[in-house]
């Protein structure tokens, strides 16, 4: 009875147990089908497939007319699979100098054989996987060694145009994302939507022969059409390269804008870079050259702002072209004494003090409108605003505000102090002056196209604001092609074109203190002025010659910009007799009186321009022997401790490309003369282009006919 019991109790304990055992496996089960059945799953499928990424190929940009600025060029990304390498350090030896990667790195990845597969290099190209597979399929030991490289489709940014338009296209980093410019700005639009390809794999990541694949394409990236013209911004390009190399400045910028739309024709920055081979491994200089400076940088604009405010003085009637003006050579304001730039310009009408550039005559004009009146026009001009042209990094500029400006302060913005701007802040205002009073919202992306080649978005062209009347417009019009005609914008003159234009000459500042003996010299010209068709803005930032004025630094190379430009629109030339002038040799002022140099300039139909600072000439700009149009204006530099020796040299320009009629006038203009060789255009000089070289000095230019 008493062994009966026990059995029962074993037994009771024992079905106990299995309903317990039972119940944990039932709830194990339970948890591992609902609660982590999701996950489980997940796990599994990453461990039987192998997943891929099918990189989307980047949008492509083009200039206006559909050339290629920036495209994505097929690559590879080469990996490994560290199981599949039983010796790691030849491995690493082997693959190394292929794909320019340290040894120690890919051995490194390649011994941590928990990791199914390890990247050894992004962005190789087509010739150096094809000479890996080459290797693979080689002996038997290469083969075993190289058996876990696998390669998937990756792509590479390049520009076909080398430093062109570099600092507006921008950059991307090695995983194709945009870092600058139009690369970063539209980064969401170029680059696409990326695919996938899922293999099926055993445990040791080999491809099971009937395993299912799923693949799904990527998508490619929008294109985007720009308003810039490649000739136009290769007319820029090469004149900004002379720019900078003349005048040995710290850094020079072109704007080239559609005066009636706000279309962007050309943005040149130099120095620049090649986004093809940037200095990555120096990041601040990257920094620094990778900015564009046109819509970031401010600056006081100096006397090309004198253009807005005889606009707003005209077109709010407290100005007229009757009234005149008196300079003695300074006004007071509030005590401050503010200085012209010449000793005197005595009584002038409006139109001869836009034309003689005169401070005072600017400075009444501004104390006349008052801050209410002047203030609601430089604010219809968008100054103080960004423009909201589509390039990242613009600044707004800087105004004043309305309740905190004093008289002297409305009296120097009234002559282009006191004010900041960006080039293209400038540009787009000035434009406002001409095009019949419409400030137009700078753009350079005109249209944006999908991977067929179908336009999905087009950028109108839009009015921000209307600040002066089409009369008042008309008027300043005749205005400016009379600075150009007769006033200090001379040498911006186009022969055979009726050109409009300013100069000016800003101050510099660093650390907050005014730099005396360097400026930032610019010219803003249109053309052709009867009707405009486009405004050019060059500044010269701190350039290392004796004289550094916008006339000699910026005006000369405006003048070539809108020459070419001119031509390439095929804009008929005007009366001939009427605007084309005759070049003139500029004679040997040096030694002479200002008095007996003006004398003799004037025999010669070309006008001066002096510092005031003493009366014995010590050098001149431009120097004897080149050549400028009749009408043109030397400058004349009367320091006495000046050394002459910094005349007695100049930078060869480059004439490569060149006619020979062209490349004789290019360096005529410098004071060189030209010893000729073959025919046809320009191929070989010496000295080369850049080089320093005593005036009067032959440049030896090969000339060869262009193959057909």
């Amino acid at each position: 009875m008493r062994a009966e019991l026990l059995i029962r109790k074993r037994l009771l304990m024992m079905l106990a147990a299995l309903i317990l055992l039972f119940l944990l496996i039932g709830l194990r089960i339970g948890s591992l089908s609902l609660v982590q059945g999701e996950a489980l799953t997940a796990r599994g499928v990453r461990q039987w497939t192998r997943e891929g990424v099918v990189t989307a190929q980047r949008g492509s940009i083009q200039d206006t007319n559909g050339e290629t600025l920036a495209v994505s060029a097929t690559a590879y990304i080469v990996s490994a699979n560290p199981q599949w390498v039983a010796d790691e350090a030849l491995f690493a030896r082997t693959l190394s100098p292929l794909l320019n990667a340290d040894a120690d790195s890919i051995q490194k990845k390649v011994e941590n054989k928990k990791l199914a597969s390890v990247i050894l290099k992004r962005q190789v190209s087509r010739e150096t996987v094809d000479e890996i597979r080459s290797l693979r399929t080689g002996s038997e030991e290469m083969r075993a060694l190289l058996r876990g490289v696998s390669f998937d489709e990756d792509s590479r940014r390049y520009y076909p145009k080398g430093e062109m338009l570099s600092q507006a296209l921008g950059l991307t980093n090695v995983d194709s994302v945009g870092q600058s410019g139009l690369e970063s700005y539209y980064e969401a639009l170029l680059r696409g939507e990326a695919g996938s390809l899922r293999t099926e794999v055993d445990a040791r990541s080999r491809l099971l022969p009937d395993g299912k694949t799923a693949y799904v394409p990527a998508k490619t990236g929008y294109t985007l059409r720009l308003t810039v013209d490649s000739a136009i911004q290769a007319v820029v390009e090469k004149a900004m390269r002379e720019c900078l190399a003349v005048n040995n400045a710290a850094s020079v910028q072109c704007v080239v804008m559609d005066v009636n739309t706000g279309a962007i024709l050309a943005l040149c920055m130099k120095p620049d870079y090649d986004p093809n081979s940037p200095p990555r491994d120096n990041a601040e200089l990257l920094q620094s050259l990778m900015r564009i400076t046109a819509v970031s940088d401010v600056y006081e604009p100096g006397s090309t702002f004198k253009m807005l405010t005889c606009a707003a003085a005209l077109d709010s009637g407290i100005a007229s072209l009757d009234d005149r003006f008196t300079c003695t050579g300074s006004i007071t304001v509030d005590g401050d004494r503010i200085r012209c730039w010449k000793n005197s310009h005595g009584t002038q009408s409006l139109k001869e003090a836009l034309a003689n550039s005169c401070n005072p005559a600017f400075v009444t004009l501004a104390l006349r409108m008052g801050t209410d009146t002047f203030y609601k026009y430089l604010r219809a001009f968008g100054l103080g605003v960004k423009t909201g042209i589509d390039l990242p990094g613009e600044s707004g500029g800087i105004l004043i505000n309305s309740r905190y400006v004093k008289s002297v302060d409305l009296a120097r913005i009234g002559f282009g102090q006191s004010v900041a701007v960006t080039p293209v802040q400038l540009i787009a205002a000035a434009s406002a002056v001409v095009n019949g009073g419409r400030l137009m919202r700078p753009y350079i992306v005109k249209e944006i196209l999908d991977s067929e080649g179908r336009i999905v978005e087009r950028t109108a062209p839009r009015v921000a604001a209307n600040p002066i009347s089409e009369a008042t417009s008309e008027t300043m019009r005749m205005l400016l092609e009379n600075v150009v005609e007769n006033g200090g914008g001379k040498n911006g003159a186009v022969a055979g074109y009726r050109i409009g234009g300013k100069t000016g000459t800003a101050q510099v500042y660093k650390d907050g203190r005014v730099v005396s003996n360097v400026h930032i010299g610019s010219f803003l010209g249109f053309a052709p002025i009867d009707r405009p068709l486009f405004a050019v803005l060059v500044t010269v930032n701190e350039a290392q010659v004796p004289v550094d004025y916008g006339s000699t630094t910026a005006a000369p190379f405006a003048s070539q910009i809108m020459e070419e430009v001119l031509q390439y629109l095929a804009v008929q030339k005007a009366d001939p007799k009427a605007t084309e002038r005759p070049q003139v040799e500029v004679p040997d002022l040096v030694g002479m009186t200002v008095g007996e140099a003006r004398e003799t300039l004037a025999g010669c139909m070309l006008f001066s321009e002096t510092d005031g600072l003493s009366q014995a000439v010590t050098a001149q700009a431009p120097p004897a022997g080149a050549f400028l149009q009749a009408g043109g204006s030397v400058m004349l530099y009367t320091y006495e401790d000046s050394p002459l020796t910094a005349m007695d040299l100049a930078t060869v320009p480059d004439v490569k490309g060149m006619s020979m009629v062209e490349a004789g006038r290019q360096l005529r203009a410098r004071g060189f003369q030209m010893e000729v060789s073959g025919s046809g255009v320009a191929v070989r000089q010496e000295p080369a282009a850049g080089a320093y070289a005593p005036l009067g000095d032959t440049v030896k230019v090969t000339f060869e006919l262009p193959l057909r």
